[in-house]
Parts: C-alpha cells; structure tokens; sequence
C-alpha cells in the first residue's frame, strides 16, 4: 500500500513537472513574441514620428511661398493668388485676361511646381493641390460652373507652358469652383474683388494613385 502511495507521488511530481515546463515554454514563446512586436510597434512609431516632422517642415516652406504671388490665409489653410483677374462676363477663355496677368500666372505656377520639386528624395510625400476658381457677384446665372471652368483653363494653361504640375509623380491636381460662394471671399464682396483662384496645396504620407 505504502509502495502504491509513492508511485502515486512520484507519478503526481512527474506530471507536475512537465507541466511547468510546458508552461514556461509557452510563457517564454509569448514573452519573445510580445517582445518582438513591441519593438516593431516602436519602430513603426518612430518611422511615423519622422515623417510627420517632416511633412511639418514640408508645411512650414509651403505656408512661406513667395508672397509675390501667393498670400496665404492661415484661418483657412489656403493660398490666394495676388492678382486679380478681368475675365469678360461669362467667360472661361484665359487668353481674354490681359497679357502681363497670364505671365504672371506662368510664375505661379513655376513657384508650386519648383515647391514640390524642393523635395524630390521623399517618396512617401505626395502633394494634393487644388486649383479653386471663384466668381464675382455680377448676376451670372451659371458662376458655378463658370468658375470651374475657369480654374480648369488656368491649369490646362500651365501645362501648355510647360508646368504640368498633373505630370509630377507626387501630385495630384484636383480642379474646383465654389462660384460666389467659397471660403475666405474678399469684403465688400462687389464687384471684382472674388474673381480670382485660390490654391490649397496639401502634404500628405502614403500612396496616391494616378487616374
């Protein structure tokens, strides 16, 4: 009976054994795993940290653009064009602006595009532009529209001098018209003061596909 009792014992001590051992085993293979994802949790983090101090650089050249054609609106994160624009009522035709106007456009552009180009090593920085045309209040029943087609001729204008900025293969060009409605417009809203584009120009981490 006695030797039946210390068999039982030792069988008990055997199992508890293995037992822990299994159970060190497993709290070592989670140990090693948890241990291996936090340091890659960290490392992403890190990744992430730099790119975003990055785009806050990239952001800080943006929003000091050359104030001789751009003025920016902090409130609303956009960049005016400083100049106004004598389209005929009605009309989308760039080539009816007067010319020194056009050539100052051309100049515009080139200062977005030579912005964009400044960074041409970061891959994983696109750039979402988009080109806003607003209409003055003058009665016009189609402003709207008008007003995207305006912003339409001005990048299609850029692109035949050369600053395709749909061409770079980090930018994305989206084309708008908030006709006389939009955000920040001129007061006294009469007259010629909203006829113009305004341009948003957005920094942005990650892919960005091309239609």
């Amino acid at each position: 009976m006695a030797k039946s009792n210390e068999k039982k014992r030792d069988f008990f001590w055997l199992s508890y054994s293995d037992l822990m051992t299994s159970l060190f085993f497993v709290m070592l293979v989670l140990f090693v795993l948890v241990y291996t994802m936090q340091n890659k949790l960290i490392g992403e983090l890190g990744e992430k940290g730099r790119e975003l101090d990055r785009i806050k650089e990239i952001e800080k050249t943006i929003n000091n653009i050359d104030t001789t054609y751009f003025k920016y609106d902090e409130v609303n994160k956009k960049h005016i064009l400083n100049m106004q624009f004598l389209y005929p009522v009605g009309s989308a035709d760039i080539s009816k602006i007067v010319p020194d106007k056009r050539n100052e456009l051309l100049k515009a552009g080139q200062t977005i595009k030579n912005l964009i180009l400044k960074y041409p090593e970061e891959d994983n920085i696109k750039y979402l532009i988009v080109v806003e045309g607003q209409a003055s209040k003058d009665n016009w029943s189609g402003n709207e529209d008008l007003s995207f087609h305006r912003a339409q001729s001005l990048t299609k204008f850029w692109e035949s001098n050369n600053i395709g900025l749909d061409k770079l293969k980090n930018c994305e060009i989206i084309i708008a018209g908030s006709g006389e409605k939009g955000i920040p417009r001129t007061q006294p809203d009469i007259g010629t003061a909203n006829q113009r584009f305004l341009i948003t120009i957005v920094p942005k981490i990650g892919q960005m596909k091309k239609k």
